[in-house]
């Protein structure tokens, strides 16, 4: 055997391709100058490229650097909010239930109209107190405050008329 098919057998045809640059040959080869990248006009550039800032940190011509990604939740608390979310859910049918059992009907126009939206607001109650409480509690570290305004929903909300049998 020849070293040159010794040889063949370790490369690829394309492998003496200019534009191909392995790291390898990146560090022992020429390195080539790093330019800018162009920007459309009204663009500019803020911070530097590989850097995170930290919180509360601004970019050097004063602009408040913006985080790339919010904040997981945990696994715990992931499962808590849908725990919570079928327990409204449970509690938005439980009041349409009270309100299929009621008997009372007011004698007036208005009385009617004004119970029958009540009941209503009601059964959305649950459903609206936990998309109220996840959009005011949207911001980072905030998940405590969060559970704190789920448990309170999930006490005041309870379809008491439900649990009780009255109807």
């Amino acid at each position: 055997m020849t070293a040159d098919r010794d040889d063949d057998a370790l490369s690829w045809a394309g492998d003496d391709d200019p534009t191909l640059v392995t790291e390898a040959h990146a560090a022992t080869g020429p390195q080539r100058p790093k330019s800018e990248p162009a920007l459309a006009a009204g663009w500019r550039v803020v911070g530097r490229p590989g850097r995170e800032a930290a919180d509360g940190e601004t970019a050097g011509d004063g602009t408040a650097a913006v985080d790339s990604e919010p904040a997981q939740l945990s696994s715990i608390a992931l499962v808590l909010h849908g725990i919570v979310g079928g327990i409204f859910l449970l509690y938005a049918i439980g009041w349409l239930v009270a309100i299929g059992r009621d008997p009372f009907i007011p004698a007036d126009l208005v009385g009617q109209f004004m119970y029958r939206l009540g009941q209503w607001l009601a059964v959305l109650a649950a459903p609206l107190w936990f998309g109220a409480a996840l959009w005011v509690t949207r911001g980072a570290g905030s998940v405590r405050r969060r559970l704190i305004a789920f448990a309170i929903g999930v006490v005041v909300l309870a379809p008491w008329p439900f649990i009780l049998g009255a109807g």
